[in-house]
């Protein structure tokens, strides 16, 4: 074998920051050692794995295709190493999910987790759609939760738990005293809309792609309580997740509206690298959320678990 594992680490390193100083920094080891350390592997390989312009290095199309494998590797050498030193396995794990899974769900799960095993460093990123993609096709993360579509050739969705959106408005709002709101009436209000780039936009871009008229959209914002506090105080009328409203619908400080016409189902996902190396801990995540949500119809009819 003509690479140690310590070359590997290097490698990814390298590949995730494209800066020998965040790479050294990120491995607790001097520049001149991981400069080393990469190039004695390129040397012993025979192969050049990243372009280079002055300081700057990036993954060349090799390099590319090396580093989820690299990736899977240094995880399993992970698994061997905790089970001879007679560990779980539940070493880390690092988990990126979506707005609405993030804030609602995603937090008391995690907790729910990390009392079952204390031992185990879980890391919580919460991004958009778009942003947790990226971040597992780079293998940042080990595990996303995501509520948007994705289809990215390298990447594994799996489906979790059945979501809706709902069009929601103030109780003063005149829309708020109608028993159904046509598409027409829709059209003519002011928005308050997530961003694009998120799922929530994407699913709601969807069902509207049918209707010719041009949104009078007065705010996009990336945060689901900000997009409920502009509605609450008059500025416009929202779509979000049915799970992120539930509270307020039960308070009467926002109120849901019937829009037959259109489709606002989605679908909660799970996703991975193809290539990843699922460790106990991934596996043990997604079975612990699948037993939560068993036998549930939709993402606000979760009953969420009490954190000690």
């Amino acid at each position: 074998m003509h690479f140690t594992l310590r070359q590997m680490q290097v490698f990814v390193a390298f590949a995730r920051h494209e800066s020998v100083s965040r790479a050294a920094e990120s491995l607790a080891l001097s520049q001149s050692a991981t400069s080393t350390s990469l190039a004695e592997l390129e040397r012993q390989s025979g192969c050049q794995l990243f372009d280079r312009a002055g300081k700057r290095l990036w993954l060349n199309a090799l390099g590319h295709q090396l580093l989820p494998q690299a990736v899977g590797l240094l995880d399993q050498a992970k698994a061997i190493e905790d089970l001879l030193a007679g560990k779980t396995g539940f070493g880390s794990l690092s988990v990126g999910a979506t707005l609405t899974i993030g804030n609602y769900l995603a937090t008391l799960l995690i907790g729910s987790f990390m009392q079952r095993h204390p031992e185990c460093r879980v890391k919580l990123h919460v991004q958009n759609t778009a942003h947790i993609v990226q971040q597992v096709a780079q293998h940042e993360l080990d595990l996303g939760l995501i509520e948007g579509d994705c289809q990215h050739p390298e990447i594994e969705v799996l489906p979790w738990v059945e979501d809706e959106l709902v069009v929601f408005c103030a109780p003063q709002h005149a829309l708020a005293e109608h028993t159904e709101v046509s598409l027409d009436q829709l059209a003519r209000e002011a928005w308050i809309l997530r961003e694009q780039g998120s799922g929530t936009r994407l699913t709601f871009d969807h069902a509207m792609r049918h209707h010719p008229a041009k949104l009078n959209i007065r705010l996009e914002l990336e945060h689901t309580e900000a997009i409920k506090r502009a509605v609450e105080s008059g500025l416009g009328i929202g779509c979000i997740s049915r799970l992120a409203l539930r509270d307020a619908f039960r308070r009467g400080s926002l109120v849901a509206l019937e829009t037959p016409e259109l489709d606002l189902a989605r679908q909660f996902y799970f996703i991975w690298h193809s290539l990843k190396y699922q460790t106990a801990a991934m596996r043990e995540f997604i079975e612990q959320c699948r037993a939560l949500t068993a036998g549930v119809r939709r993402s606000d009819e979760i009953v969420l678990p009490a954190i000690a």
